[in-house]
């Protein structure tokens, strides 16, 4: 939806007519959502047996949620959430307090202690600081070493290496009177490279996901064949289904409260009816028979997805999307509002796909908790029903207060600028490209793929000294390729404090850090809400504080006193 608002397509610099821009309204989004949101809950539901029983998928997040609700129900479980909860508190409040006293020193654009160059002025134009953000020290403390080292990696690699040389062929690669900003100059490759690499990353884990599932859905095959092959087996094959007494309570209770198959076929093809009708008349650059042949397809990807998170707990929901943008965009072509239609095609299949997954995360929950499906199902559709109401209300009240898609602003954005650049090569092709873009954008592709092969290989070749585990993620390596390497630095910070946390201390550390991270998080986040309502209200910090270099300070001094 950002990529869609005339912020970012002023950013981006290409296909900006009228037909190609459409300024965001609470209206037409939570009405859009309402058109699009269930449709995934329902095409999956008559699966849930396969995935859960036959197929007996783990959905990793599933299970660990049920095993954690389970604790809960144990003495030492309750005591020990008892005290998580009490952790969380604690950096809960130490982050909201921080972020208040920050907020005194926010006067003006560039002010405060986000903008502290902490390896010096040089560094800090390069966009390597330390923003002393809770949010982001938190979300280092949740995400795996890995990730955060990819993000540092890719920003060593483009900020560090890649922009600055490519900064010295300005007036020879591209126009030196381009702006930063232009997608035809410095941020064309900024963008593009990104967006290659995202895509290398995402086709490979597609057709890994499409091969694995193939591969896995024809070895349950056979060993059914197998089974039923001899009598002997098949009734080992039955002893060995009722010797667990917990599996076959589970299954007693998962088939007891069912969903009808036909009330699911039925709910997605009148949804499916009511979206072909409902979306044109939102995006009128998207004719009913696309978002027909959208639903056709999404019913597929969904299983794909599903299955595939239940094997590897990854939803590819965000790939499925980048593929229908370059399929739809291109389909309508940009006269006819192509980067719009490739935007919003985007939303229904992302919407469609990442239901699916999520509702099959729960029913592998509600299994394992001995919990009624039907009230699992009823439950996401009322809770997708509060999404759809409170997810838009939320974004507008911070749409409205902040300078939200400013890219130097507390919330650029860069999503919304990679999914219209991914909108843009579709209907525009590579010929939009500055010079030798396109070569950089197609190595980076190749060297996404490459690393995950490579990364898979040793997955399987050297399982003991798990030299896999330090190949770097392309998908996490490009986000900071247009970002910068500021909140990489604030997640590394969060890594170092678990890895200290853990050589002093891992099983306090495994208890307690998730809370602390979640407190982080939750306070900075929390402070978001009065300073937006300061904001409104046209209440400004009392003080600027900036730093300068020094030749640039006696500059300042030296105007102030006339001198």
């Amino acid at each position: 939806m950002l990529g869609m608002s005339p912020k970012i397509a002023s950013q981006a610099d290409g296909g900006n007519t009228p037909a190609n821009i459409k300024s965001l309204s609470i209206g037409w989004m939570m009405a859009f959502l309402f058109a699009v949101s269930f449709l995934g809950l329902f095409s999956i539901v008559p699966l849930r047996k396969v995935m859960i029983l036959k197929y007996k998928l783990t959905y990793p997040s599933g299970t660990a949620t049920a095993y954690l609700i389970n604790s809960f129900h144990t003495p030492k479980g309750a005591q020990l959430a008892k005290k998580q909860v009490a952790m969380l508190f604690r950096s809960f409040g130490f982050s909201f307090v921080w972020a208040f006293f920050q907020w005194f020193y926010t006067a003006g654009d560039g002010c405060g202690f986000s903008s502290f160059p902490t390896f010096g002025l040089k560094a800090f134009k390069q966009k390597f600081f330390f923003d002393f953000s809770s949010t982001y020290v938190g979300v280092g403390m949740i995400c795996p070493y890995m990730v955060n080292i990819s993000l540092l990696i890719g920003a060593v690699l483009s900020w560090g290496i890649m922009w600055p040389i490519i900064e010295t062929k300005k007036g020879i690669w591209y126009k030196a009177e381009l702006s930063d900003s232009n997608l035809h100059g410095m941020n064309g490759y900024r963008v593009f490279i990104a967006i290659a690499m995202m895509l290398g990353d995402g086709i490979y884990h597609v057709v890994y996901m499409i091969v694995t599932t193939s591969l896995s859905l024809v070895q349950q095959y056979s060993s059914r064949r197998k089974a039923n092959s001899t009598v002997s087996s098949e009734v080992g094959n039955e002893s060995s289904q009722i010797v667990n007494f917990d599996d076959q309570r589970r299954t007693e209770f998962f088939l007891k409260d069912q969903i009808p198959n036909w009330v699911a076929v039925s709910g997605y093809i009148l949804l499916a009816v009511v979206a072909i009708i409902a979306v044109p008349f939102i995006f009128h650059q998207l004719k009913w028979y696309h978002i027909l042949v959208a639903f056709s397809f999404a019913p597929i990807l969904a299983f794909c997805n599903a299955y595939g998170c239940g094997l590897t707990d990854w939803s590819l929901a965000s790939n499925y999307g980048k593929f229908a943008i370059i399929i739809f965009s291109s389909w309508v072509g940009l006269e006819h509002g192509g980067i719009i239609a490739g935007l919003a095609s985007c939303g229904v299949m992302m919407s469609t796909v990442s239901t699916a997954s999520d509702l099959m995360q729960d029913f592998k929950t509600g299994y394992l908790t001995l919990s009624s499906p039907r009230s699992m199902f009823f439950s996401q559709v009322f809770g997708t029903f509060l999404g759809v109401v409170l997810s838009p209300l939320v974004f507008w009240f911070f749409y409205n207060a902040y300078p939200i898609g400013d890219p130097e602003g507390t919330y650029p954005s860069p999503y919304g600028l990679l999914y219209r650049g991914i909108a843009i090569l579709g209907v525009e092709g590579v010929s939009s490209l500055p010079k030798h873009c396109l070569t950089l954008a197609i190595a980076f592709f190749a060297a996404a793929i490459v690393l995950n092969i490579i990364r898979e290989v040793l997955q399987h070749v050297d399982a003991k000294c798990k030299i896999y585990r330090f190949i770097p993620s392309p998908m996490c390596m490009a986000i900071p390729f247009y970002l910068g390497g500021y909140f990489a630095i604030d997640m590394c910070v969060g890594s170092l404090i678990l890895f200290v946390w853990e050589m002093k201390d891992k099983r306090s550390a495994a208890d307690f850090a998730p809370a602390v991270a979640s407190g982080l998080i939750c306070g900075d986040s929390l402070w978001s809400v009065p300073a937006a309502i300061l904001s409104l209200a046209n209440l400004n910090a009392p003080i600027c504080m900036k730093f300068l270099s020094a030749a640039t300070n006696n500059k300042v001094d030296a105007f102030l006193t006339g001198s």
